[in-house]
């Protein structure tokens, strides 16, 4: 039996848990190759030490520099037995920033690039063979517009809404021995109008006939499903019919929504012909359903309104690697406290393990690519590969509520004049709905959509009264696309895949009040924390009363660095208390007075 302890719950894969594995984070020997002229292991001058997994230019690695350097190395020992014959070795890194490669003693392991996917090599021979020095490079060019870097700044200091860099190893490295046969993948499709849950299973390794593979499905001590099936091949795929308790209390309970998230557990054996357990693994998936029906977004057969916040995912220390597990837990827990239920990852593929805090304590997830500034066929390349290992990775997250591939133009500036980039952004469209036909994506958040199931606008007026005006009513919707042009952008080009007034539309970035500090940044400035609870209430009641938006996503969570927008400050104190937060969030608290002469007194939107 799978059960759980401390080790197995920490695991880097909540979505594939094994009890056996080791972990790589700790001091390695390092290096910065600033020009990047070293070429191999040997070839290094090993001077500092630093902590993986956080990146060099963070105070928690013990480095701390923030330089235009290309290049990184670690090296450490592998202290781990052999794996007996027909066994696996396998050595895995949660994301290294940009390119690595990877050695075993003086063997080259092998390759890997993109800044914010996984990846894993099998080093049961060379373990086998005595090599136990594990050296890694990072090839990491600080001016590279091309490579998708998302929120990581090309210049010296970091400058407006852009922040240091993400140099080399910024998630967790792990051992993980596997057994000859093993369970490589699982992913979970929900269908609720057939109340059932599709399974994929890829099986690797010495597959040797017959294997069977046993799934169980169970919320908290009911048991939902039992089943064992006949591995043909590599794959097991299967439909796994629930019994529908068929009226809508019954059902509700087994829904997973922010109010309520309730997880389905699936426990998962390989066993070979003679019974025996292979390989064990513990998963999870939950019966939930997103989708846009008309101007709303549905969850679970219901119109749904998004209160999102936008989250830039960095902490004051450590950058964009978490302190630690608690820390992602908190920020989902703050998220939820002050008073929404979902958040828009800007800029940031994040660690698996905040997605599994989303899914454990319910939080919608809008997740986003993060952002090449070049339009080149070099950077389509790399986006639509690193993308693709992004959907792959988290298309099983119940938490993830939308598929956001590009922001605000980025990446693709002549939108309105370039047939070029309008495909490219249709392209990545089509291919996020074909790799996962279940939720909405959102082309091009912000402005300029051409392929799209939401309209995301940006809007940063500070005036509550002329937000009011422009998204006032649903009459409002025609005008709004003709003639009204937030962040100075048309919302819609060319042939835009029927997207406009009669999809829903998110304000997706509006706010940005940042609290008067020195070196501070913001779209508008508050002078004290009474002001900003104030301006914040006038305009989230404005807000949240407009019947033309699915939902809102508010700017920002916490400050990051120099932009000082956020609720909350860097470290994660409230700026204003909590509760009152919430209550103008969620629409309860009308503010106390609209006491801006040259903003005027809006009535709330009816």
């Amino acid at each position: 039996m799978f059960e759980d302890d401390a080790e197995s719950l920490a695991y880097p894969r909540p979505l594939l848990r094994r009890k056996r594995w080791t972990s790589l984070n700790g001091p390695w020997s390092f290096a910065i190759d600033a020009e990047a002229v070293w070429t191999d292991p040997g070839s290094v001058v090993w001077d500092q030490v630093i902590e993986v997994p956080f990146a060099p230019e963070t105070k928690r690695s013990g480095i701390n520099k923030n330089g235009l350097y290309s290049a990184v190395w670690y090296r450490r020992e592998v202290d781990a037995p052999a794996p007996p014959d027909g066994e696996r070795l396998i050595l895995r890194f949660g994301a290294i920033d940009y390119h690595a490669t990877v050695w075993l003693g003086s063997i080259k392991v092998g390759e890997h690039e993109g800044g914010y996917t996984p990846f894993s090599f099998d080093i049961s021979e060379l373990i086998r063979a005595g090599h136990r020095t594990l050296t890694v490079r990072a090839y990491d060019n600080p001016l590279d517009l091309e490579q998708p870097r998302g929120k990581q700044d090309w210049e010296l200091v970091p400058h407006l809404i852009w922040y240091p860099r993400t140099t080399g190893i910024w998630q967790t490295v792990w051992l993980e021995p596997l057994p000859s046969a093993f369970i490589e993948q699982v992913s979970f499709t929900p269908n609720m109008d057939r109340w059932e849950i599709a399974m994929h299973v890829t099986i690797d390794g010495r597959v040797r006939s017959p294997l069977h593979l046993t799934t169980r499905l169970q919320v908290g001590d009911q048991l939902l499903a039992q089943d064992s099936y006949l591995v043909l091949g590599q794959i097991v795929h299967r439909r796994i019919a629930l019994s529908d308790p068929g009226i809508d209390d019954s059902r509700n309970d087994l829904l997973w929504g922010p109010a309520s998230p309730t997880l389905i557990e699936v426990f998962l054996e390989l066993k070979d012909g003679d019974g025996s357990i292979l390989d064990e693994v513990r998963s999870y998936t939950a019966l939930r359903e997103i989708s846009t029906q008309g101007d709303r977004v549905i969850l679970n057969g219901r119109a749904y309104q998004l209160r999102m916040v936008l989250d830039q995912g960095y902490w004051p220390d450590s950058g964009m690697t978490p302190p630690d597990d608690l820390a992602l837990r908190r920020d989902v827990e703050l998220t939820k406290a002050m008073g929404f239920n979902g958040v828009r990852k800007h800029q940031k593929i994040e660690d698996p393990r905040y997605l599994y805090w989303c899914d454990r304590l319910g939080l919608l997830v809008w997740e986003e690519m993060p952002s090449a500034y070049r339009f080149t066929a070099k950077s389509v390349r790399r986006m639509q590969r690193e993308w693709e290992d992004v959907i792959t990775r988290d298309v099983s997250h119940a938490c993830v509520a939308a598929w956001v591939p590009f922001n605000e133009s980025w990446g693709v500036p002549n939108l309105p004049n370039s047939p070029a980039e309008r495909h490219y952004v249709q392209a990545l469209y089509h291919l996020t709905k074909t790799l996962d036909p279940t939720r909405p994506v959102i082309g091009n958040d912000g402005w300029e959509s051409v392929a799209t199931d939401i309209i995301g606008i940006h809007d940063y007026d500070s005036d509550p009264t002329r937000i009011a005006r422009r998204y006032h009513t649903i009459d409002a919707r025609l005008r709004l696309f003709q003639h009204e042009r937030p962040g100075g952008r048309l919302l819609r080009i060319g042939d835009s895949g029927g997207a406009g007034p009669d999809h829903p539309i998110v304000l997706s970035e509006f706010g940005g009040i940042a609290l008067l500090e020195e070196d501070s940044w913001g779209y508008s400035v508050a002078l004290s924390p009474q002001e900003l609870a104030e301006r914040y209430s006038q305009l989230l009641w404005v807000v949240s009363g407009l019947q033309m938006l699915a939902g809102f996503c508010y700017t920002q969570f916490a400050d990051t660095y120099q932009e000082r927008n956020g609720l909350l400050h860097a470290d994660r104190r409230p700026k204003f208390p909590l509760a009152d937060i919430a209550e103008a969030t969620i629409g309860k608290r009308p503010p106390r007075s609209w006491a801006q002469p040259a903003t005027g007194a809006p009535g709330r939107p009816g």
